[in-house]
């Protein structure tokens, strides 16, 4: 196959990491196992543009996007119900969607299982018709990204550190919001502190990430939590991964969500994998089953 890999220099680990060495052992693996490469090496004020332009070349096989969770989702959209493939290079901070695909975290590790590996379709979500491949958050995640955003860091651990301190200025004064979710058919009202809509649903025991990422479904998170007592067992089951049994956290399924605010009268935000967006009145969330063709590692028979 014909790999054309788009690496961010400015985003998640890639801003740390030697690009010349890391592009010389990429090609090398893939060659070696019979594929192509091109390579191109962009700022992130340019990664769209470069993500569009190998998306659009009739000889890529694979779209291979190195990044943070904004590069992933951008080139992920860009080749929704397409015949290209995109391989997921986990080089973000928490990499969910490239832990819902198995693929390995180290970067090395992640390239000899795309040289080995096989495509299969997994699903993709919209929001008002914009792609998303891990979650649409709306309430306290999206005010602690918009703290972190205005702190300063500069590096993997620095982001974990700022991350840390915005939860922590969010969390001793969560603002509850008046909405609506029309789920599939069933309407819910309620005064919630925080909201997610995920790709498929997140699996137990581990960080929000889908076990299934082909399951067909959008997981929808509600929380009402605001007393001390409440959030810190929100934050305690979140920590572990407990999602179906956690009593600050109702839990639905559906193909489709309406999201409406009622009350709010100040701009809201939301976080679409991982970048902070304009939430607006209505957002409609619908899931795409099969719409994305994914390179992940090979399954070992069982």
């Amino acid at each position: 196959m014909h790999f054309v890999a788009v690496l961010n220099r400015d985003g998640g680990t890639l801003r740390t990491t030697d690009l010349s060495k890391f592009s010389e052992t990429l090609r090398e693996t893939l060659s070696s196992h019979g594929h192509t490469v091109d390579i191109e090496i962009v700022t992130g004020k340019n990664i769209v543009e470069a993500l569009t332009k190998a998306a659009s070349q009739k000889k890529t096989d694979v779209l291979m996007a190195g990044g943070g969770d904004g590069t992933i989702s951008a080139a992920a959209g860009l080749l929704k119900g397409r015949k290209k493939a995109l391989a997921a290079l986990p080089a973000g901070t928490m990499n969910l969607f490239a832990r819902s695909l198995k693929i390995p975290l180290d970067l090395e590790q992640a390239v000899k299982a795309f040289a080995t590996g096989e495509i299969r379709n997994v699903d993709i979500g919209t929001a008002n018709d914009r792609p998303f491949v891990h979650q649409l958050s709306v309430g306290m995640h999206a005010r602690m990204v918009h703290l972190r955003e205005r702190m300063e860091f500069g590096s993997r651990f620095g982001k974990i550190g700022a991350s840390a301190r915005a939860a922590w200025t969010v969390l001793k004064n969560p603002t509850p919001m008046k909405v609506s979710l029309l789920v599939d058919k069933a309407e819910i009202e309620a005064r919630a502190t925080g909201i997610g809509i995920s790709n498929n649903l997140f699996g137990e025991g581990h960080l929000p990430y889908a076990d299934h990422p082909d399951g067909g479904t959008l997981g929808v998170y509600l929380t009402k939590a605001r007393t001390n007592g409440e959030l810190l067992s929100f934050v305690m089951n979140l920590a572990r991964g407990k999602w179906r049994d956690n009593e600050q956290v109702t839990v639905h399924q559906a193909q489709k969500v309406v999201l409406r605010l009622l009350s709010s009268r100040r701009r809201q935000r939301c976080v679409l994998d991982g970048e902070l967006i304009k939430l607006e009145r209505e957002t409609v969330v619908v899931i795409h089953p099969a719409a994305l063709r994914v390179l992940v590692p090979m399954e070992t028979p069982q």
